[in-house]
């Protein structure tokens, strides 16, 4: 059955409301057919299985059979990415992979080696683009909630905010301490923030900066990975140690 995303707020009493930019999709591209049975999704955990019973003008109307609620992850962590902004689209890959691994919370940083300069109209603009890549991404990888994507912020700003169980910062200038003692020191934590620079990652007295706010220096050992791979790969170590990747019966502390 084909899943599709729409607001909480067009669910009403057993019918949602299916308009714009889904309609177009669901009635201009995919040609779906008044009786044909598909799954809704609201983003927050809510999955919805119905049947499209009409359509009319620019909406059509979908008469809900089954509802399901479904858990946001259980006891796997909610892990945040605070990704300093890269120049190009490697940002958009890093939120599609990020989605698509179970991150919970994407949050943009401005760094002193950030290239893109984004303020005002132009950020907001972004930041609802990346939103929609990220909606995109968690459709395809099936997921029940849609990730966050914060508006950007200065690096000073995302670390006074940052206040998860664990946080780590991935910083080439840390040569002893590696990504597995951690995570072989510590039990499954509640909540992860995973702090990655651009290119050019992070100036020593930014590093500073988050080693004061209580993040983590490790290094991933002798590969230094381009920034649009190393919050992904460091991702997928996370939810293999402690969340589902792989099934839940792989989690090791969880």
């Amino acid at each position: 059955m084909r899943r599709f995303f729409i607001e909480r707020s067009a669910i009403t009493d057993g019918i949602a409301v299916i308009q714009g930019e889904l309609f177009h999709h669901l009635i201009a591209v995919l040609r779906w057919k008044v009786g044909a049975p598909l799954a809704l999704a609201d983003g927050l955990g809510g999955e919805y299985h119905g049947v499209l019973t009409s359509v009319e003008g620019e909406r059509a109307v979908v008469t809900i059979r089954e509802t399901f609620v479904v858990a946001s992850g259980g006891t796997t962590p909610e892990i945040t990415l605070l990704q300093g902004i890269p120049k190009g689209d490697r940002m958009e890959t890093i939120l599609q992979k990020g989605a698509e691994l179970g991150a919970d919370r994407f949050v943009p940083v401005l760094t002193s080696r950030a290239i893109p300069r984004l303020s005002g109209d132009k950020a907001v603009e972004r930041v609802r683009r990346w939103g929609r890549i990220v909606g995109e991404a968690a459709r395809q990888s099936r997921s029940s909630h849609i990730p966050e994507v914060s508006a950007i912020v200065t690096l000073a700003e995302a670390l006074a905010e940052a206040r998860q169980e664990v946080k780590l910062l991935l910083w080439e200038g840390e040569s002893e301490r590696g990504l597995r003692d951690v995570l072989e020191s510590r039990a499954c934590p509640a909540s992860v923030a995973l702090l990655v620079g651009p290119e050019g990652g992070f100036s020593p007295e930014e590093a500073r900066q988050a080693m004061v706010a209580g993040f983590i220096p490790v290094t991933l050992g002798t590969r230094i990975l381009r920034t649009e791979t190393a919050g992904p790969a460091v991702l997928a170590i996370l939810q293999y140690v402690w969340g589902d990747l792989g099934g839940r019966d792989t989690a090791s502390s969880c």
